[in-house]
């Protein structure tokens, strides 16, 4: 994969159609997962106004601080064909982007701009209404490219890597902490570019789906969930959790945990072209609260995942948008009883025409080390 296969140039045509097709006069797309996404720029997100300005008509430009040309003019936005638009340290960026986008009555702001930035094209555009852009990309982001898909496959080859040293750090008489340290390093030398999250929970810190770390000493007969992810240099996510017992885990645990493998693999199975999103939610669900378990199972089923761990779809009651090929998301039902313990099975998947395609391939069976 290539960066011109993951960032197409393509996408920035596409991106001014739905701005046009929404009745926004332009998108306004500062650091952060839009920008990146349309862009392929990976601009840090500062004080400096960085913005790829898309007019629903006309060329699309990218403000930059002066400072910041040389990068920009090194990302894969170059290959846009973009004017960039670059402004000295006296300039008023914003007042120039607004002199430059003329009357305009509606423009979407990137989901993740700073709101100081927001605040600055309120003053500077007083007539414009604000909403979100990923109102205007979610259906570009949703629908995931076989390069995209080749991407998340390739981060879920990486966590599952990290997955099989569990075993070997995981004990009694370590603190959460220090498996956690391991695990953050195991994840870089597994190739991600950054470690996003790492859940070491063991015992009743099982309970709480998103504990993080503690120094809590890990106990003889305790399930551990963990739940780790990182970004890889392309900029897509993985996202894998497991199981783990130190030793033989209680009776009741056991018991529950085969309930939730059970949950886990029916929502995978429910997965295909034009079921609701909600439909897989139930079907997790519905295996859960009929073993009596589900005013423990307390999140939704999924999340989308892409260039950003969490986004759409999210996999939840209350969603019927329908599933299509190409759709990218976590299949994570829960059972968390406060006090105790708890247990999760994570597993990122795509619709395609077949059904769910698994991108993670470690054991779901309770792993006893």
């Amino acid at each position: 994969m290539t960066s011109s296969d993951l960032y197409p140039v393509s996408r920035l045509a596409a991106a001014q159609e739905a701005t046009a097709k929404a009745g926004l006069d332009a998108l306004l797309l500062t650091p952060g997962p839009d920008l990146r996404y349309v862009s392929g720029y990976d601009a840090k997100p500062q004080e400096r106004l960085t913005c790829l300005v898309v007019p629903a008509s006309g060329e699309a430009y990218m403000m930059v601080p002066r400072l910041e040309l040389p990068a920009a003019q090194a990302s894969p936005a170059a290959r846009l064909g973009l004017e960039f638009v670059a402004w000295d340290e006296t300039d008023d960026p914003y007042a120039i982007a607004a002199a430059r986008l003329g009357q305009v009555a509606k423009v979407g702001l990137a989901d993740r701009m700073w709101a100081m930035a927001s605040l600055r094209f309120r003053e500077v555009l007083p007539k414009a209404g604000q909403v979100l852009a990923g109102s205007v990309l979610r259906e570009l982001r949703m629908r995931k490219s076989p390069a995209e898909v080749a991407a998340l496959r390739q981060a879920g080859e990486a966590i599952d890597a990290v997955h099989r040293q569990v075993p070997d750090l995981l004990r009694a008489g370590r603190t959460e902490r220090e498996v956690g340290r391991d695990l953050a390093e195991a994840i870089l030398a597994s190739g991600h570019e950054t470690v996003d999250f790492v859940i070491v929970a063991a015992g009743p810190n099982g309970a709480s789906p998103h504990h993080d770390v503690s120094d809590r000493v890990i106990q003889a007969g305790e399930p551990v969930v963990v739940d780790i992810g990182g970004q890889l240099h392309n900029g897509y996510c993985s996202d894998s959790t497991r199981t783990y017992s130190v030793g033989e885990p209680p009776a009741e645990f056991a018991a529950y945990y085969e309930v939730l493998r059970r949950a886990q693999d029916a929502a995978c199975r429910a997965v295909r072209p034009g079921v609701s999103c909600e439909s897989i939610d139930a079907a997790a669900r519905d295996v859960i609260a009929e073993a009596g378990y589900g005013d423990h199972f307390i999140h939704r089923t999924g999340h989308g995942i892409g260039i950003e761990t969490h986004e759409e779809p999210y996999i939840v009651a209350g969603n019927g948008e329908a599933m299509e090929t190409g759709f990218a998301f976590s299949v994570e039902p829960g059972i968390y009883l406060a006090g105790r313990h708890g247990a999760r099975i994570e597993d990122i998947v795509v619709c395609t025409e077949d059904g769910a395609e698994r991108l993670n391939h470690t054991p779901r069976e309770l792993v006893i080390v």
